[in-house]
């Protein structure tokens, strides 16, 4: 583990340049991105704004809306009130929430609910709170909806996502803690892992302390606006969390097995078995276990949670056994968040898993450094020792991605296979007196980008 963080903390600084060249070229707003390997956060850092309407430049700090990762401390919550005994996985929800007594739903099981499949419609009969057109629920209004509109389909019928569903999971909370979900999940998942940026609902006293919400774009030529925060209310439990990428990597370790800081480990391969293969159209189109979703990106089995707020879209990826948490956060509704951590993901297993015959290059930063032309970014960076050649604004992060190795201190070799680039030829390095790179060239040139900025207009003239 201690050789696979000195790796990762080696690449950190080229993968938050990364992360920003991806979010510049996405057009997003703010990213607030945190990586964990072990027990060291490794990469902390943040890009762009978090309010577009004053220009405040987005920090660390900020807090984010992070929505449906809310499902996961409920879950982590419901399982620690099961490890004491103080409920059941199979407890029917009516007994905690007697106010549905004789409805159907009241029949359907914590763990039908946890799992997505006790068949409860998703947010209600009328949902525009999630556009600010009206409060979310509280008690009585989502009751009411329950009761009049809740049922869709029977039990364990389909996997149906419901935020309703957890909702009514935070009301057994309740019930069987005697006081308020925000409360008990502070004493009980909060304070134990030391957090002082997260909570389960929105607090105005810190209300200067958020990352603005924004809308997305809906057009080339349209702009952001800014979006309120709201309380989430009733329905807390599915959505009403804040925290930071750098918490919630700290959240996301006390998921590692081994780790029994909220639950024991039973409870954790609960939590993150797989209970549903979601289908629709002939096609998969997730995974889910007992409050966190599921994904394998390479040879890694990970759970978590992605969250999606009015004005905030969130992703988090733990890989439990290899002790790796992701965590990105971004400030408007079509913020990347998924891809940005999907391509950190594989970005920091390229540089864990080199080449069997490469040999660390003796002085990389001779070497390294982002170009472009005509045609588009390349950068050559270091990882795990030896050199890369990435395209830094593709939409899959290791797509084409070249092997460099050094002939001499002015030219490298592309990795010789098949491919349908330049693979196997010569890339040669320009450089000034002082040893800076000028240019780099493999068939076509490409220079620093400043440099390539100030003669693109030549460029486009035919000579």
């Amino acid at each position: 583990m201690t050789h696979r963080t000195e790796t990762i903390r080696s690449a950190a600084p080229w993968l938050l340049s990364w992360v920003a060249q991806q979010a510049a070229f996405r057009r997003a707003t703010g990213v607030q991105v945190a990586i964990r390997s072990g027990e060291e956060v490794v990469l902390d850092g943040a890009w762009g704004l978090a309010d577009v309407t004053t220009g405040e430049p987005l920090r660390t700090d900020h807090l984010f809306r992070i929505a449906s990762h809310s499902k996961t401390f409920t879950a982590t919550a419901v399982l620690q009130l099961a490890e004491q005994g103080r409920l059941r996985l199979d407890d029917p929800i009516g007994q905690y929430v007697p106010e549905l007594s004789g409805h159907p739903v009241a029949t359907r099981t914590l763990r039908e609910l946890l799992g997505h499949q006790a068949g409860v419609i998703r947010d209600g009969d009328a949902a525009d709170f999630w556009q600010l057109d009206g409060p979310f629920p509280d008690r009585a209004a989502l009751l009411d909806d329950v009761l009049a509109h809740g049922e869709v389909f029977g039990p364990n019928q389909h996997f149906k996502y419901s935020n309703v569903g957890y909702s009514l999971l935070g009301l057994a909370i309740e019930a069987v803690t005697g006081t308020t979900y925000a409360d008990h999940l502070r004493t009980a998942v909060i304070e134990p892992l030391g957090l002082t940026r997260t909570g389960a609902e929105y607090d105005p006293a810190r209300s200067t302390e958020y990352a603005a919400g924004h809308t997305s774009l809906l057009d080339a030529g349209d702009r952001r606006e800014r979006i309120d925060h709201v309380d989430t209310r009733a329905m807390a439990a599915a959505t009403g969390f804040y925290s930071t990428a750098r918490e919630m990597t700290s959240y996301g370790a006390a998921h590692f097995h081994g780790d029994d800081t909220l639950l024991t480990d039973a409870s954790k391969r609960l939590i993150q078995r797989q209970e549903s293969v979601v289908t629709a159209y002939g096609t998969e189109t997730g995974r889910y276990g007992v409050g966190m979703d599921l994904r394998t990106i390479g040879d890694r089995d990970l759970v978590g949670h992605s969250g999606g707020y009015p004005g905030h879209i969130t992703r988090t990826y733990i890989d439990p056994v290899g002790q790796l948490v992701v965590s990105v956060l971004t400030n408007a509704l079509d913020g990347p968040a998924d891809p940005i951590a999907v391509g950190l993901i594989k970005l920091i297993d390229l540089a864990l898993d080199p080449p069997a015959d490469s040999t660390p290059v003796a002085h990389p930063e001779r070497y390294t450094g982002r170009f472009a032309n005509l045609w588009g970014i390349s950068d050559i960076v270091e990882l795990g020792g030896r050199l890369v050649l990435i395209r830094p604004t593709a939409a899959e992060a290791t797509a084409g991605y070249e092997e460099l190795t050094v002939i001499d201190e002015d030219h490298l070799r592309i990795h010789a296979g098949p491919g349908f680039g330049t693979v196997g030829e010569v890339l040669t390095l320009d450089r000034h007196d002082d040893g800076s790179i000028r240019s780099i060239r493999s068939a076509m040139t490409q220079w620093p980008i400043d440099d390539f900025r100030a003669r693109r207009t030549e460029m486009t003239a035919r000579r």
